[in-house]
């Protein structure tokens, strides 16, 4: 059984050696040569003061070590945020199952249970993650799993709009954790350029919960009755189930962080912690104690905002395509049964499915996130205009795959943009935590976006939608734009002037410089 132990760590040994014709000895000026015990050791840089890093890995044994890490660490989380989707989105299922029907919800009814959601979900983002860090993601996330299964479970009993909304709030309380607080742990394992494909590997699971999640709603409306369950509380019941058993399977495999798996040896872990150190400028420890000025740095990283603010309007079509998908397939299809309906809803989900996982992978393997943005949003785009322009029932059904071709990635590649322009652990944690809250605001407005008098071509949901993945290419190019000015300008300030400006700080307060230490360069 892994352990989940608490923030601190040990000291480390390793024989992975620098060296010395490596490009970063030229400029270091403070070892000739450094094992990675030294530079991952509590108290030492494991970079020179120019961000070089001071230690050069064995690549068979990275290669080794990442498989390793790959398939004790994504599976688990990949399948905790797959039912974490469904238990938030089974309610779009739900709707054309009779839940607004049976709550007697009219007018803006269901939009407003949506919202509630939101609310919370926005407001306890950024304190989720400060938990995660404090308590250990290997404890963290497991709970807050059981958490919003047992609101799932609660669901399928409520009766009317301030039942059902009081329990959508605690849902929205309990998953504002779960996104963040995986791409915060997953940073404690991977490095900058792997981290996009990691976190496509469990954000992949947000499309295929939509695909999965039709196809287990369609088997449970099958069912004709669950104890004394009926029609769309069986959904609630049965997918709340499923959600508290993992968490409580999560508990004991979960391991906190390198320092803590027993399933590494202890070699593994020292080069585990070392790798991710190594990118890290002026960081002399992995997991530091959490404090105001990192924290500050995280929230408002110039990158930080920037692709929040891409995130927030991506969004809007994410959540809003998990809302409502069901409603618009029934539109299109209104003739057919509420099975083939939900079954309908699977194909552009898996497709979606298929690109969340490419571009990453893509990314991973050109270390560049910026430009991927630039890529995916025009397919979203004329989805949308496909949508506005025809009121064919296959060419708006076609129009779903493209959106879902284009907008499910940026999960993973904004998360990962946001972690790699941060330097400290705090500041991460922040800065994930900052991105994902703005994504939720655009979750709240993706519910007021296909509203009732809009039906059935809902022109205001589409020209939305349009209009604002229209501002984030726009955004997304001049993010690039500016990123690339900004280290242009860095490039032309010499390192060591600016350095010696910093004589008679501590080591505390040039570690809380982050970003702004004269040796960082903005990742696109």
């Amino acid at each position: 059984m892994a352990s989940n132990g608490p923030l601190e760590e040990k000291p480390i040994e390793s024989t992975h050696h620098h060296t010395p014709d490596s490009p970063a000895n030229e400029k270091a000026d403070v070892i000739e040569e450094e094992t990675a015990h030294e530079a991952a050791e509590r108290g030492k840089a494991a970079t020179d003061k120019y961000g070089h890093s001071l230690v050069q890995f064995d690549p068979v044994a990275e290669r080794k070590l990442l498989w390793k890490i790959d398939l004790y660490i994504v599976p688990t989380v990949a399948l905790l945020y797959l039912f974490c989707f469904i238990d938030r989105a089974n309610i779009g299922n739900a709707k054309i199952a009779g839940f607004q029907k049976d709550l007697k919800l009219g007018g803006y009814d269901y939009n407003r249970v949506l919202s509630v959601f939101y609310i919370s979900y926005i407001v306890f983002e950024i304190p989720s993650n400060m938990v995660c860090k404090i308590v250990g993601p290997g404890w963290f996330i497991p709970a807050i799993t059981l958490g919003f299964g047992i609101c799932s479970i609660c669901t399928a009993f409520v009766h009317n709009i301030h039942q059902a909304s009081a329990v959508r709030f605690l849902l929205g309380m309990f998953e504002a954790g779960m996104m963040p607080g995986i791409a915060y742990y997953l940073s404690r394992w991977y490095r900058r350029s792997e981290l996009a494909f990691r976190l496509s590997l469990y954000i992949v699971m947000a499309p295929l919960a939509g695909a999965f999640g039709g196809l287990l709603a369609s088997g449970i409306l099958k069912l004709s009755h669950f104890g004394g369950l009926h029609g769309w509380r069986m959904i609630f019941a049965i997918e709340g189930i499923v959600t508290c058993g993992l968490s409580l399977i999560a508990f004991l495999t979960l391991t906190d962080r390198p320092a803590t798996a027993r399933w590494l040896t202890q070699e593994e872990k020292d080069l585990a912690i070392a790798r991710v150190k190594s990118e890290r400028v002026a960081t002399t420890e992995v997991l530091d104690k959490i404090d105001s000025p990192k924290v500050v740095r995280g929230i408002f990283s110039p990158v930080t905002l920037g692709t929040a603010f891409i995130f927030l309007l991506n969004n809007i079509t994410v959540q809003g395509l998990a809302f409502f998908a069901p409603t618009i397939v029934s539109l299109i299809y209104p003739h057919n049964t509420v099975v083939y309906q939900q079954l309908k809803t699977v194909p552009p989900y898996v497709v979606g499915a298929f690109f969340t996982v490419l571009l990453p992978f893509l990314s991973w393997r050109v270390d560049r996130r910026n430009i991927f943005f630039i890529i995916s949003v025009p397919l979203v785009m004329i989805g949308y205009i496909m949508f506005l322009a025809s009121d064919h029932p296959h060419t708006r059904y076609g129009a779903t795959f493209l959106i879902a071709s284009g907008a499910f990635s940026f999960g993973a590649l904004c998360n990962a943009q946001v972690a790699a322009n941060v330097v400290s652990d705090t500041a991460r944690s922040a800065a994930i935590a900052t991105n994902v809250m703005f994504g939720n605001t655009g979750g709240l407005i993706s519910t007021w976006s296909f509203l009732p008098f809009d039906a059935p071509n809902y022109h205001i949901g589409n020209g939305l939608n349009l209009a604002t993945n229209s501002t984030m290419l726009i955004a997304s190019i001049a993010l690039l734009a500016w990123m690339l000015w900004d280290n242009k300008k860095r490039e032309e300030k010499d390192v060591d002037t600016e350095l010696a400006g910093l004589t008679g700080l501590s080591i505390k307060e040039i570690q809380d410089l982050d970003w702004k230490h004269p040796a960082f360069r903005w990742k696109p």
